[in-house]
């Protein structure tokens, strides 16, 4: 076991007191380390011959043990001092900056531990971001080298590397470098084999030394970098083990990129637990679900939504009789889950349930119970077989889910648990027990955080249920953004309070719901502020709805862009006129459009907490996604509102001539 609890009774075990529950903390190995370069020895001892790392998608695949990867951490760290890429005689809080630019590999895990171990700090971001940003990126941070994906990543940025303090660049591939290369380039095998000769000398790091630079997504203006300290780190890998407990030996599926917060923390924690990581993506989602069946995955909203719209699809192509059968089931479930819901007193509302009304929801649970039974049985376990059929929980972070997503996966039997936090918070501020599972929440804090709502004005601090800007403070804090004392101060205040930005309110027992971000919030021009993410959440119930981005900032009424369905609507199309073999779709015809307004209307007056300004007057339907290859959503897949915004300006206008 690598975690165990300070409480008296296991987590996984029934029944708790919510004193217990309230108190859980968790006992790990990694206590009283005081750098993450402490972790891979004390993993190697205890888990070794358990595989770390698998990524099939290579070839030939890779896999590396424990033992192994400590043994690749510290040559590749020796290597670094060896290369003089990193002094350990820094001394200080601030050490040497390494960029790292690639993607989720295994090699990209022991780069980053392997740059953090031989005493430096590292700079991450993606291989494939824009190559402005990551030149900007390499100025700001004042890094000394550069490590980097492939060489066609190296090539698009050679040409901008002379002026800057960079005098050595890394190759994770085995490629050869051009013989024309300004800088002196060495490939990751090299790194390597140079730190097999050469002993890795100690450093001076303790829970101050900043580990990384993240840089924000720039959304606002230009990108920020967060400083995230060896403390910031440890506090999450010691902590999410509260509402997580995996195994030795577990799998995980790592589909989030390893250089964003979230997946970063969410890798880490899953290794310092002796679990198996295996790398996958987008293509090989489903075929590793069956194949690797993995007890946990943490994904960011929109994966979980392509999970459901592949559930939908599927449905659709079955025969009528099936595709009613399954609605019955999913609707009888839907109202078993909300009576369950409510027997448990688990209700997002500030008045809690009274005794007489647990009373006949339990009573009414009971009467579905049998239904919802075979249900199981005939629809739900199938289901749960795409995701390997030994998905222990799922972890989903990085925005708000939507409520039929919460309602969908609980129907079905797997356990989608919801965290909240930022980059500036390396990453979790909140998390849902599974025990305690709080739909429509981000859950309570995490040991040692605290999270306050305060009015937006004043300052002031508001009693729960009554919404303002959520402010967190505690150990996982950035230390500020880096060279950006002003932008630092703005987020911080003197007593150690970070503003989120969030709005939101706390439940009478501590939970806290988010209702949107403070700069997404529309106003139209009677005075009504309309948090968009709640009203585009209903709409995307739709199966026709893709994505959708509320507009109407300073207008009469709200508009809509909309990314549809195509084959969906294909679909709809094909079955609305039986004589068509294949659709061919007129966006802009009557029919097509008044598909659009009736589904619209529908799910936006069935959202809960409905009111007349929420309806959506006029919609333009675009045929190109929001994607993060346009630079319309962030890498987890949050749309970037700015960026949409300034690109459609002009149809955004004509809406509302």
């Amino acid at each position: 076991m690598t975690t165990s609890t300070k409480s008296p009774t296991s987590p996984n075990s029934w029944p708790m007191s919510d004193r217990e529950r309230a108190n859980l903390q968790t006992v790990t190995l990694y206590d009283s380390v005081q750098s993450l370069s402490e972790i891979w020895p004390l993993a190697a001892k205890h888990f070794g011959q358990i595989t770390a790392l698998h990524d099939p998608h290579v070839t030939p695949e890779v896999k590396f043990t424990y033992e192994e990867l400590n043994q690749q951490i510290q040559k590749f760290a020796a290597g670094l001092q060896a290369l003089g890429v990193v002094s350990t005689e820094n001394g200080t809080s601030l050490p040497p900056r390494v960029a790292l630019f690639a993607d989720n590999s295994p090699r990209w895990m022991i780069a980053d531990q392997g740059i953090i171990m031989a005493g430096g700090a590292d700079v991450v971001r993606s291989g494939t971001a824009d190559i402005e940003e990551l030149i900007y990126i390499l100025q700001d941070s004042g890094s000394i080298s550069l490590v980097v994906e492939n060489l066609a990543l190296l090539q698009k940025l050679s040409d901008r590397l002379q002026d800057l303090p960079i005098h050595l660049i890394i190759l994770l591939s085995e490629e050869d470098p051009n013989s024309d290369e300004n800088l002196p380039v060495v490939k990751f095998s090299q790194v390597i084999a140079t730190g097999e000769e050469r002993p890795l000398k100690p450093t001076n790091q303790n829970l101050e030394t900043l580990a990384t630079l993240l840089y924000t997504s720039g959304t606002t203006g230009k990108p920020k970098g967060v400083m995230l300290t060896h403390g910031n780190l440890l506090h999450q890998i010691n902590n999410i083990g509260v509402y997580l407990q995996p195994q030795p030996g577990e799998c995980t599926l790592n589909i989030l990129p390893t250089w964003h917060t979230f997946g970063r923390t969410g890798e880490y924690f899953f290794l310092c637990q002796g679990c198996t990581a295996i790398y996958t993506n987008k293509r090989y989602l489903k075929k590793d679900f069956q194949e690797y069946k993995p007890h946990y995955v943490i994904s960011v909203p929109r994966v979980w939504e392509l999970i459901y719209d592949g559930v939908q699809k599927q449905l659709r192509e079955q025969p009528a009789s099936k595709q009613k059968l399954a609605n019955f089931f999913f609707n009888i479930s839907e109202q078993y889950i909300t009576a369950r819901r409510i027997s448990q007193g688990l209700v997002l509302q500030l008045d809690q349930p009274s005794q007489s009304q647990k009373l006949l929801a339990t009573l009414k649970s009971w009467v579905l119970l049998p239904l919802h039974t075979l249900g199981e049985k005939i629809v739900y376990q199938k289901i749960r077989q795409a995701t390997g059929g030994r998905l222990k929980f799922a972890v989903s972070g990085g925005g708000s889910l939507a409520m039929h997503l919460e309602n969908f996966f609980e129907i079905v039997g797997i356990g989608l648990l919801v965290g909240y936090g930022l980059t500036e918070t390396s990453p979790v501020l909140s998390a849902r027990h599974h025990w305690e599972n709080l739909r429509g929440s981000s859950g309570r804090p995490i040991p040692g955080a605290e999270i306050k709502i305060v009015d937006p004005e004043s300052g002031k601090t508001l009693p729960p249920g009554e919404k303002g800007v959520v402010l967190a403070r505690g150990p996982q804090i950035m230390v500020g953004y880096y060279q950006n004392p002003e932008a630092t101060k703005k987020a911080i205040d003197s007593e150690g309070w970070f503003n989120t930005g969030d709005i939101g309110w706390m439940t009478p027992r501590n939970d806290l719901v988010l209702t949107g971000r403070a700069k997404d919030t529309i106003v139209l021009t009677n005075g009504e502020n309309i948090e968009p993410q709640p009203v585009e959440d209903a709409c995307a119930r739709s199966q026709y709805i893709e994505q959708i981005m509320l507009v109407g900032q300073d207008e009469k009424f709200l508009g809509a862009l909309i990314v549809p369905n195509i084959e969906a609507v294909e679909d709809w199309v094909i079955q609305s006129n039986p004589s068509k073999s294949e659709a061919d779709i007129n966006w802009e015809s009557q029919e097509v459009q008044e598909l659009f307004r009736q589904e619209l209307n529908r799910e936006v007056k069935n959202r809960p907490g409905y009111r007349p300004d929420d309806r959506i007057g006029p919609f333009r339907l675009i045929l190109e996604p929001f994607t993060i290859e346009n630079g319309m959503t962030t890498q987890t897949m949050k749309i970037k509102r700015p960026v949409v915004t300034e690109h459609y300006r002009d149809m955004i206008n004509r809406m509302f001539d």
